[in-house]
């Protein structure tokens, strides 16, 4: 920061001038008055440092120099989850342009001038000021008015113009807390697998992903894609231990895995509840972006729920939680949690050229395999045996159905003719379930647009008899369905 430059005219107060002073007779002493502080003064901008990544080539060493920092790159890169080229389902406004600042009226050369001209007059007036004041305090206080607490000053009721409203929110407390309870839990799982290079032969290709230990004797929950094609899981710890994994199963109804290494105490994260998030909700990712920086912590909101999306490997992903807390490259698999330090998603996915739209599953749809991989079960996913239709009030108005949620029991098939909705012989046939009936609740889990029958029915275990409640011809029955087993492949 630099002053600004002194002014070169001759200022008579400058006790460092040189003037002749002719003698003068002898006067009364006058009572000096105190200067007027300068307020005026030019700073120069702060320029902020920047941070730019460059691409580098594959295999290149981190580089520190210059105005670049580029990070060595994770060698799978496809592991970065995008959805396709087809626009998005529900488009929206990325961007706002940015406010238009006020005009502000222009600085005039007679602000300084007068600063400098006008002291005597600007110090006159200050004090007269003072003195107003200083005898209205006094007449106050002898009349007593002084001796009582001021009365609060409230607004009109429902106006805050002018007040400033309180907002009790500690997030950075919450971030602290958190990553400090759970990053021991996240590890860094990387995996060597096979690619025949041709002419090259066979070299064996790493990359890296997260997971989350959800048990202490050692199940790890991750994504399918971290693992997909591996030969070798070393799985390290945040207290720097490396332990050798194995894959103990995979899901066939989303992107999750099941990871098990031999060990036992070890550091676990608790599981939460993700069927109660609320959009706007704080939430905290946890994992080693890059495949380099591990126990990264990034904190964002609950940007949306029930999104779908199709990968570059053309896997259909549904009822996912979209999240502006930054997610790269090896964050998959691992934990995005709640200000209470809950897993209530794992990470899986990202919008390819974006910045800020990320992709968990929610926790309560893999809670049943995590079930199943404790208890030494194979993973597995419920069955019903029913094509449907969620309902939305466009199709409720269209089809004049009694309700605006819920799901329509009813197929279409690759022409689009009508076809039974209910397979022959399977769960939902052997429960009574119609063509036409609307299922409104699974166990009394409502169906609505926030909570479909596809990610409601996920979070039961094949074998769980569920009351189904139905409306058929303007009653409502509540049937019992005893689940059967997905098959492989759907």
């Amino acid at each position: 920061m630099h002053d600004d430059p002194r002014d070169n005219a001759t200022d008579p107060s400058d006790l460092t001038q040189r003037h002749a002073i002719a003698p003068v007779e002898p006067v009364e002493p006058v009572e000096p008055v105190a200067p007027v502080a300068s307020s005026a003064s030019s700073a120069s901008e702060p320029v902020a440092e920047s941070w730019t990544p460059t691409p580098a080539a594959t295999g290149a060493a981190a580089v520190v120099g210059g105005d670049h920092y580029t990070p060595a790159p994770e060698p799978r890169a496809d592991w970065a989850r995008t959805w396709d080229d087809a626009p998005p389902v529900t488009p929206e406004r990325w961007y706002e342009p940015a406010p238009t600042p006020a005009p502000t009226a222009p600085a005039t050369s007679d602000v300084r001038r007068g600063r400098s001209g006008n002291g005597s007059l600007v110090a006159a007036t200050l004090l007269s000021a003072i003195l107003a004041s200083g005898g209205t305090v006094l007449a106050l206080g002898a009349a007593g008015a002084l001796d009582h607490p001021a009365a609060a000053v409230t607004s009109p009721a429902g106006s805050n113009a002018g007040t400033v409203q309180p907002v009790a929110i500690d997030e950075s407390s919450a971030t602290i807390a958190v990553a400090s309870k759970v990053s021991p839990a996240v590890v860094r799982i990387t995996v060597t697998g096979r690619s025949d290079t041709g002419n090259f032969g066979v070299i064996p290709p790493t990359g890296v992903g997260s997971g989350v230990i959800f048990d202490s004797n050692g199940w790890i929950l991750t994504n399918h894609h971290v693992v997909e094609g591996g030969e070798k899981f070393d799985v390290e710890l945040k207290d720097g231990r490396k332990l050798e994994g194995s894959v103990y199963g995979i899901d066939t109804l989303t992107d999750l895995a099941i990871v098990k290494v031999n060990a036992t105490d070890l550091p676990t994260a608790a599981i939460g509840e993700s069927d109660a998030l609320k959009v706007g909700q704080l939430v905290i990712a946890i994992g080693s972006p890059l495949g380099t920086y591990s126990n990264s912590v990034t904190s964002g909101i609950v940007s949306a729920k029930g999104r779908s999306l199709t990968t570059t490997s053309n896997d259909q992903l549904s009822n996912l939680i979209q999240t502006d807390a930054a997610i790269n490259p090896g964050n998959s698999g691992g934990p995005l949690l709640d200000a209470g330090g809950n897993v209530i998603g794992i990470n899986t996915a990202i919008a390819e050229n974006s910045n800020g739209i990320g992709f968990a599953i929610p926790i309560d749809i893999a809670r049943p395999i995590m079930s199943q991989a404790v208890a030494g079960e194979p993973l597995s996913r419920p069955y019903m045996g029913i094509h449907f239709v969620s309902i939305t009030r466009q199709i409720a108005d269209a089809q004049k159905l009694p309700v605006d949620s819920g799901a329509l029991v009813g197929g279409v098939d690759a022409n689009g003719t009508p076809v039974s909705g209910v397979e022959s012989g399977k769960p939902a046939d052997l429960g009574g379930v119609k063509d036409g009936d609307i299922i409104v609740s699974l166990n009394d889990k409502v169906i609505d647009e926030e909570h479909p029958l596809d990610a409601t029915l996920a979070q039961f275990s094949p074998g769980d008899t569920v009351d189904v409640k139905v409306l058929r011809d303007g009653a409502t029955l509540t049937l019992k369905v005893t689940l059967g087993t997905r098959p492989a492949g759907l």
